[in-house]
């Protein structure tokens, strides 16, 4: 399992734990959700949080949408 104290949205500073609270708290569980709330920005900037992953690997807002969804976070 990836560390919560990953940082995926690197453009507004938010961590995994970041991202997955601000979803469960707004009820977010889509990525549309996520991209378009105004809450919590992320994927605004360099948007690789959207597809790669920063570091290329892969973990992404929609990783974190899923690690919600299995309960892992």
């Amino acid at each position: 399992m990836v560390d919560l104290d990953t940082e995926i949205c690197v453009c507004n500073s938010l961590t995994l734990k970041d991202i997955a609270d601000c979803a469960k708290e707004n009820n977010f569980t889509t990525l549309e959700e996520l991209l378009e709330n105004d809450i919590c920005p992320m994927g605004d900037k360099c948007e690789s949080c959207q597809d790669e992953g920063f570091h290329n690997d892969g973990i992404n807002l929609s990783y974190v949408l899923s690690m919600i969804k299995q309960g892992k976070v």
